[in-house]
């Protein structure tokens, strides 16, 4: 498993915008700047965000992004999947994957399935709120 370059920035926006938590949202601007990210790259995470009810955004004056959430209800695992799609180490463990023709005889499923349960459980267990302090 190799997380992408937009699962780590959106962890990087979303713990951003959770640090400069206000009453006003977070403009996109702002957030580009401190995080060192294109604006455009981050306004794609940020509607890929935004369309999955991760944040609330607004345009124009007194525009930008805000958590729907408290950062402690946000799961690393959550967000990661989100981005990645899949977080399993191997193809026959992805969501929705055709069963293996291999599965009944295969010496190293077990191996896969016990990592997969590994990082999905450590990634569930990490909030924002953890990544914060």
């Amino acid at each position: 498993m190799l997380i992408s370059t937009k699962g780590r920035y959106a962890l990087r926006v979303l713990i951003d915008i959770a640090e400069h938590h206000t009453q006003e949202r977070t403009p996109l601007k702002e957030i580009a700047e401190r995080q060192n990210i294109s604006q455009k790259y981050i306004e794609a995470i940020m509607t890929m965000l935004s369309k999955n009810g991760y944040v609330d955004a607004s345009h124009g004056k007194g525009g930008g992004y805000k958590l729907n959430r408290k950062p402690e209800e946000y799961k690393v695992g959550d967000i990661l999947r989100l981005t990645e799609g899949t977080l399993a180490p191997v193809a026959c463990l992805e969501k929705n994957a055709e069963e293996c023709p291999r599965k009944n005889v295969c010496r190293t499923i077990s191996l896969w399935t016990k990592l997969d349960d590994l990082v999905e459980n450590y990634l569930d267990s990490v909030t924002l709120a953890d990544l914060m302090k």
